[in-house]
């Protein structure tokens, strides 16, 4: 109905009693509608989340199919071409499935709650960028249902190999391509979010770590995804267009690829671990009970270390017959990454220097994460001197040495993250033994499967091989040992951790669980409501920033 004034002006009739005008835009919606047309940060978090543990469970089943194969010498289950089928998916699943999508649905979940933000800057692009996943990814592992092979020239899809492939490298080529896109989407609104919908007040210097490392990030993601997108690409065309850019009967080059590919391919390395040190760098100081020390020293590598990711490619092509000028450049480039990611360690240390340290579940891995990513780190050091690296290459020392960083740097640092958000997430509290045993059982496993495999590389062992001769049948038999228990590890995670939390069952979660955590997102009750900030918080002016 409708009032008209004295004058008669018409005026929408008030809303009854307690509501506002707006109230239907305020509605949770229910049932698949909410999902399929999902705008909300927080349930295009989740989506993403779940996503990614799917992709991860889908990528170690193929994981522990590899570690069963090299249980013994011989074949044992699988031909050659198989084996390098589930070598390749593993890669791509892991790399494009899992890690990347899992630290953008932790951005869409906490970048919005810890800048004061309502949502994210592009709500229906947010929707977009993660409805493009599931279809890449069925195009990813269809081939294997679909009596065509699989792509099995390794994740990094070099040619000739690549060009030799049947259909299913086209199914790889446009799943890496859909995959790209998404991933551009979401780090275009991830930092139109950043630098346009923070709080008053909030100036870049005092934003939580958490949000300068995926600032940085999407701004990597924006650079070099269009470049993989043109070497795929390009890849294309030499496969059914008669083009020649990597095809040497026509005068191509397949070293070109190599450039190509690792000009994306070093960044991506630093895309995939720049959020976890963000992750660590909020878990820390909360269960220090500190500030975060050295929070400008700690942008300043990061940003560095994304700068000098674009410059040092080519150590990953010491055995291509690179001029000794070339190798000299790109030695030296790659240690000098250590400088910035050794302050960042240092800073993560010193934080803990004389805190009031507390040994909950998130604080755990984060100590595991810093532990065994220096380790990880410094096989990556050696790897940067040419003279080892050619010795090394392709064996299964570089396999130990990115499992290290990846595994061990960007998992660990997930699942410190989810231990610390998940209360606010789900509303309940997970059960600290259990989560215990998640890390122990991870972390004991993890090293069994993945230390042995550097002194497999030091003596010899390829990467990559179905079979290999006895001398090296001891130490593959421990490895897989060690990989089918930190599966079992995971596999506990899934079912007795996060389903019961999913379900809500355990104890309700307080708006702040954790006595020492700072921040926006504690300030919102547990779980968050569906809409927050409506109106921007109001942040101490005197305050140096919101969160160490």
């Amino acid at each position: 109905m409708t009032t008209y004034t004295s004058d008669g002006r018409s005026v929408p009739d008030a809303p009854p009693h307690g509501a506002s005008a707006h109230d239907e835009h305020h509605a949770i919606p229910a049932g698949w509608r909410r999902w399929l047309f999902a705008t909300n940060h927080k349930d295009i978090g989740s989506l993403y989340l779940l996503f990614s543990l799917t992709m991860l469970m889908a990528g170690g089943v193929l994981a522990l199919l590899i570690r069963a194969e090299l249980f013994r010498p011989g074949l044992q289950l699988f031909n050659p071409e198989v084996y390098n089928q589930f070598v390749t998916i593993h890669g791509l699943v892991m790399v494009f499935g899992a890690i990347m999508p899992a630290f953008v649905g932790f951005a869409n979940w906490m970048v919005p709650l810890q800048i004061g933000a309502s949502d994210m800057a592009f709500a229906r692009m947010n929707n977009f960028s993660f409805w493009l996943l599931p279809p890449a990814a069925i195009l990813l592992i269809a081939p294997f249902f679909m009596d065509i092979g699989s792509a099995a020239s390794g994740w990094t899809l070099y040619p000739p190999l690549s060009l030799q492939m049947g259909p299913a490298m086209d199914f790889s080529i446009f799943a890496v391509h859909i995959m790209g896109a998404s991933s551009i989407m979401g780090a275009i609104n991830i930092v139109v979010t950043i630098l346009n919908m923070r709080a008053p007040r909030m100036t870049l210097m005092k934003m939580p770590m958490f949000c300068w490392t995926w600032l940085i990030t999407a701004y990597l993601l924006i650079a070099v995804m269009p470049v993989l997108a043109g070497a795929v690409t390009m890849l294309l065309t030499d496969r059914h267009f008669g083009t020649a850019f990597f095809q040497p009967a026509g005068g191509g080059d397949p070293v070109l690829f190599q450039h190509i590919f690792w000009f994306f391919g070093h960044p991506e390395v630093y895309i995939m671990i720049l959020p976890a040190f963000g992750i660590i760098s909020q878990v820390v100081p909360a269960f220090s009970r500190k500030r975060l020390f050295g929070y400008a020293s700690m942008v300043y590598a990061t940003a560095s270390i994304a700068i000098l990711s674009f410059i040092v490619w080519a150590h990953h092509m010491f055995t291509t017959g690179m001029p000794v000028t070339g190798q000299l450049f790109f030695m030296y480039a790659t240690m000098l990454v250590s400088v910035p990611t050794a302050v960042k360690v240092f800073n993560w240390v010193a934080t803990m220097w004389m805190g009031s340290i507390t040994t909950e579940t998130p604080m755990l891995f984060a100590i595991g994460f810093i532990f065994v990513f220096s380790m990880g780190g410094f096989t990556g050091l050696i790897l940067s001197v040419s003279p080892i690296d050619i010795q090394v290459h392709d064996t299964h020392y570089v396999v130990a040495h990115f499992h290290y960083v990846l595994v061990a740097g960007s998992l660990f640092a997930m699942f410190a993250g989810y231990y610390y958000w998940s209360p606010k997430w789900t509303g309940v509290m997970y059960r600290e033994r259990r989560g215990q045993i998640h890390f122990w059982v991870s972390l004991v496993s993890f090293n069994v499967a993945f230390f042995p495999l550097h002194f497999l590389g030091l003596a010899g062992m390829p990467r990559r091989y179905a079979d290999y001769p006895m001398q090296f049948a001891d130490f593959n038999a421990v490895a897989s040992v060690g990989g089918f228990a930190f599966g079992l590890a995971q596999a506990y995670f899934v079912l007795f951790i996060v389903l019961p939390a999913l379900r809500g069952r355990g104890e309700p979660a307080p708006a702040k669980p954790w006595e020492g955590a700072e921040g926006l997102e504690w300030e919102v009750p547990s779980p968050a409501p569906f809409h927050t900030f409506e109106t921007p918080p109001r942040l101490d002016p005197t305050a140096t920033r919101v969160i160490g």
